[in-house]
């Protein structure tokens, strides 16, 4: 239901752009949706959300395909390019409680309460922050979970993103919304992304309009960090962007699995740099797997460059180490 949304949301943006352009919607369904015993941490496939999606691009019986950023790959399979990232909702992560807790915050629930939550990286942000509490896998889309959450008695609360409970309306829900000093969030959360074909130009351009220039650079930043760090859903990396003023500050951070280990820095770069205009053999430059024309190519490559430095800067305090244990932890 929540795809079923967000994809309307982003035809309905195109309609209004490009009136006389008839737009034909395509549901599918990915290994992702259909794989709901197991943590997605545990299935290692990069491309979960996204391979059957496209292969029906590939094939040319799509010409778009919507997705939640935060699913996709920081680099795209060749062939394909995200080709607008639309303006970001709320990034951060959200509280949900049982009705019998409702009105509670994490902190004031009792001890041994069980959390719900899919994400390494929610989990052990949060273990660390709330010892008291424990934090168990749930999986299922956001329908399943709150489910699962208000008919049983398995958990006092879950975690979701807010901006997937926002979308579908359920921003009632929302007991607690966790701060960046809480709860560091995922890369790319909260903005939905449009895949095309890389060399298909006419639906480049056509969507290109969708692009919002400070979710692009943040998310680029992001991006290039989890990149550097060859990090996916089964470590636990976290990041915080601000664009203000010109400048852009990235927070990054790389947690082992319980969350007693931890790195986390944050640096900042310029981005304002006027449009110019970039014909030529530049109008096709990615920057993690992401085109955006109508946006500064120096001030993608000034994100670009932050993401990877910060990622440098972690490496060189250890990060590799903490990672590489979380992912064999994960694995066994």
């Amino acid at each position: 239901q929540l795809a079923r949304i967000q994809t309307d949301s982003v035809v309905e943006m195109l309609r209004e752009l490009y009136p006389d352009l008839r737009f034909e919607i395509v549901a599918m369904s990915t290994t992702g949706d259909k794989i709901l015993d197991t943590a997605l941490s545990k299935i290692g496939e990069k491309s979960l959300f996204t391979k059957e999606l496209e292969n029906a691009l590939e094939r040319n019986e799509v010409d778009l395909v919507v997705h939640s950023l935060k699913d996709l790959p920081t680099s795209l399979p060749p062939g394909f390019t995200i080709g607008a990232v639309c303006k970001r909702e709320n990034p951060l992560d959200a509280v949900v409680f049982h009705p019998k807790n409702c009105g509670k915050t994490l902190s004031l629930l009792p001890e041994k309460s069980v959390i719900g939550t899919s994400s390494l990286r929610r989990a052990a942000q949060l273990k660390k922050k709330f010892p008291q509490l424990e934090f168990r896998d749930i999986r299922g889309n956001l329908n399943t979970r709150l489910k699962k959450l208000d008919e049983k008695e398995d958990f006092s609360a879950i975690i979701l993103a807010a901006a997937g409970l926002k979308r579908m309306g359920w921003e009632n829900r929302i007991g607690q919304l966790l701060s960046p000093e809480d709860c560091l969030y995922a890369v790319g959360q909260g903005a939905l992304a449009v895949e095309v074909r890389a060399k298909d130009q006419e639906i480049l351009n056509m969507v290109s309009a969708l692009h919002d220039a400070d979710t692009v650079l943040c998310c680029i930043a992001e991006r290039a960090f989890m990149k550097r760090l060859e990090g996916g859903c089964s470590v636990p990396v976290a990041v915080n962007t601000v664009l203000k003023d010109g400048q852009l500050y990235l927070t990054g951070a790389v947690y082992s699995l319980d969350g007693s280990d931890s790195l986390r820095e944050t640096m900042q770069t310029s981005v304002h740099y006027p449009q110019q205009n970039e014909d030529g053999p530049n109008d096709d430059v990615q920057h993690v797997g992401i085109t955006a024309k109508n946006v500064p190519g120096q001030a993608q490559e000034a994100a670009e460059n932050l993401g990877v430095e910060l990622a440098s800067l972690l490496l060189s305090k250890g990060a590799k180490h903490i990672l590489s244990v979380a992912r064999q932890l994960n694995d066994a």
